[in-house]
Parts: C-alpha cells; structure tokens; sequence
C-alpha cells in the first residue's frame, strides 16, 4: 500500500522502523471486556524521501483516539511544575496582563492554563476530548471542545479574538493533519503574536533510543527542520528555540506570524547544525535505528525472564502509553510482569491494552512488595526515584528499560 507524506504529499515508502503490531496505546480495558476482541494496528514508521518527515501513516482517525481520552496532564507534579515555569517565562518575555489572552490548543484538564488564570490573564483552552476539557472547566478555565483546523481556528478566533500567545504543547505530533493544524494555529494568533509548541525531538529519540514514544496517538516524529517546514507552509516562521529535557528531550520552538517575525536567533541556527551532525538533513542520517530497539527488547526481556527463573517478583509503576508500547512489542505478559500501578484513578481497575496487565492504585506496591519495579514512564526518572524511595525497606530495586536496562 502506498502512502502519500502528511507534509510534503510526496510517495512514502521508506521505513524508519517496523515495531509490528499494537492496540491503541491509551486504550485500556475495563474488566467486563477481558474476553472481547483487541483491534491492533501496525507500528510501522516510514521516512519521506523529499522532506524528511518521519510518520506514522494515519491507521486510526484523530477524532477515534482523542475524542475520550484517558490522559490527565495533572497527575504528574513535575509537569505541572513545569508548566508553572513555562507560564511565567512568558509572561515576564511578552508582557502579558489582563488585557493580553493566551490560547492553549490540546489543554488537558487546564494543568497550564491555570498558572496564566492565577495571574489575572484570560485564557482560552482548546481540547477535543470532552471529558478531560470537563475537568478544566470545573476549574473555571473557559475550553472549546474541538479539533483544531483552518476553519474552526477562523471560529474560535472570531469568537474570542486572537490570542498574543498561542500554546501547543506535546500536540503537534498528535495530529494527522500537520498542515490544517498549523493553519488553525495561524488563525488563532494575532499578527504580533507568538506561538509556542513543545514535542519530542526526534534528534533525542533516536540518540537516547526512546523507541517506546512511537505509538498511534503521534503521527509525526519531528526535528526542528521538518517542524519549521510544516509551519512555514501556514505563514509561521520558527525565530527562536528552546532545548528540554521534559519527555526525554523536547524542543520548544517560537514561531511568529512571517508578516511581523524577525530573524532566528543563535539557538535556531545551534540546533539545526546538530541536526545536520547527527546526519538528520539526509534520508541516510536516519538509518539503523532499528537495530538499536532490538538491543533494548533483547536486553529487558533477558533480565525479566532471568528474574522470573530465579523467583523474583517483578511489578510496574506507571501506565503510560509509552509503557504499552514496550510492552507489546516486546510480547510481556503478566507472567514476567504481576501487575502495574498508576495515580490516575480512571485507569485504576482496568487492564493494559493487548498485554491485559492490571492496573492497580501505588499502594498495591507496599502491600506486595515486589523485589523489582520496571518504571514504564522513565521520562520522570527524577521524579519517581524520590517517590519510590520507599521500596528500599523491603530491598526493592527499580528497572529503568531506556535509554540503556539499568537496575537501581
């Protein structure tokens, strides 16, 4: 089957990396549908040969995925913190006051928004999963349940007014129409204004082997050429760029309307140049990734299957989607892994997708006290190392699978 580039419309046939088949990553599984039948879709990431964009082609709609979704941005402390840090670095970097608005598109359950609404800014939240934008507004924070595109941009805008600062974080690679969504985000910011977006990039995932990342909610894997370019085709021009260790390496790009943007900065030129060294300005700079997410699987599966023979209990913390990606593709059942735990309370009682692993609440963890935890959101390694210092009383050790097994 052939495939045509979300960016570019060129033929893409390329493969960056097959990781078989998976359900969707953020679909898990109530008690009552154990026996039912799992749809899996092909991971299968593809390269274009003309523009460079790394995709996952569109095998399940947006609108299948993220219009009841099961991620809360604020069950995680360092996020929110994270978002407080971001929120008053703009303000203090645009001036923003009472009478400025920030619209943020993908806004979760308000996890951002709320620092800006503290300050005395009014803020907009766009979000296309009804029930996440439910806990925003109990919040008082004003949301528009939709999918961002040109046209529903131009109604938002109309209705709210542009905003002087637009944010999209962790969204851009969520969205199959990469060129409509950088339209909508066109439409909504004023011709002074700035936009910010916030994704994986794919420079650190393919260096720190962060394989687990690609799952059917993201689309798009982006370095900081190929976002510039899906940008630039709706009029918005990249002037500056931040580097981020959030979600294992991030970039926050600023982009501004052409019409009013001035020149890059020095971190633009800084990070395409590293790009270009890491060989990500050529199809053949992406080569050989595959054999890197092998040695991960090879390298878990014999420490799990080791532990299992010698009678080690082995439990997960955290049920993230990156977590049902590793899983799946490395087949582990709940034979190498009892059961995981999460804080989210609307996945607690439910199974994970395809490995029908059990959810349960973090104080499964002390009341059976595993000899190893395999940290499945390893993003927040800092974090979670201080809450699990716990598990020391009983002589637990956690299992970090990427970028490299490590035992701690």
């Amino acid at each position: 089957m052939q495939y045509s580039c979300r960016l570019c419309d060129a033929t893409v046939t390329r493969t960056f990396v097959d990781l078989g088949m998976s359900p969707l990553c953020e679909s898990y599984v109530p008690a009552d549908k154990l026996d039912s039948a799992e749809v899996f879709y092909p991971l299968h990431v593809r390269i274009c040969d003309s523009c460079l964009l790394v995709q996952l082609p569109a095998y399940v709609p947006g609108e299948d995925i993220f219009s009841d979704y099961a991620y809360f941005s604020s069950y995680s402390d360092s996020w929110v913190e994270h978002a407080r840090r971001y929120a008053d670095a703009m303000i203090d970097r645009l001036g923003l006051g009472t009478n400025s608005l920030v619209t943020e598109v993908a806004s979760n359950d308000g996890y951002l928004l709320q620092h800006f609404l503290a300050a005395g800014i009014p803020v907009l939240g766009v979000e296309p999963a009804a029930n996440v934008a439910a806990a925003a507004r109990a919040r008082g924070i004003r949301t528009e349940v939709q999918f961002l595109g040109p046209e529903t941009g131009r109604q938002i805008a109309e209705r709210y007014g542009q905003a002087d600062l637009v944010a999209a974080n962790n969204v851009f690679a969520h969205v199959p129409d990469i060129r409509g969504f950088a339209s909508g985000l066109r439409a909504l910011v004023k011709e002074s204004g700035t936009v910010t977006l916030e994704f994986p990039h794919l420079l650190r995932l393919i260096e720190r082997r962060q394989y687990d990342t690609i799952y059917h909610e993201h689309f798009s894997y982006l370095s900081l050429l190929t976002s510039s370019r899906a940008l630039g085709v709706a009029g918005l021009r990249v002037v500056d760029v931040d580097e981020l260790e959030t979600h294992g390496g991030s970039l926050r790009v600023h982009a501004q309307p052409v019409e009013a943007a001035g020149e890059p900065t020095s971190r633009v030129k800084a990070v395409l140049d590293a790009e270009e060294a890491a060989g990500l300005h050529t199809v053949a700079g992406h080569a050989g990734f595959a054999r890197q997410v092998l040695k991960i699987k090879s390298d878990l599966l014999t420490f799990l299957l080791g532990a299992a023979a010698d009678g080690h209990s082995v439990a997960g913390y955290g049920a993230p989607g990156k977590g049902n990606t590793l899983l799946n593709h490395c087949g582990i059942r709940s034979d190498l892994l009892a059961y995981t735990v999460d804080r989210s309370t609307v996945k607690q009682g439910r199974f994970l997708p395809g490995t029908h692993i059990p959810i349960y609440a973090p104080d499964q963890l002390a009341e059976t006290k595993p000899d190893y935890i395999l940290v499945l959101p390893w993003n927040l390694r800092t974090e979670l190392v201080k809450q699990l210092e716990y598990v020391r009383e009983w002589g637990g050790r956690l299992v970090f699978p990427i970028p490299e097994l490590d035992v701690v």
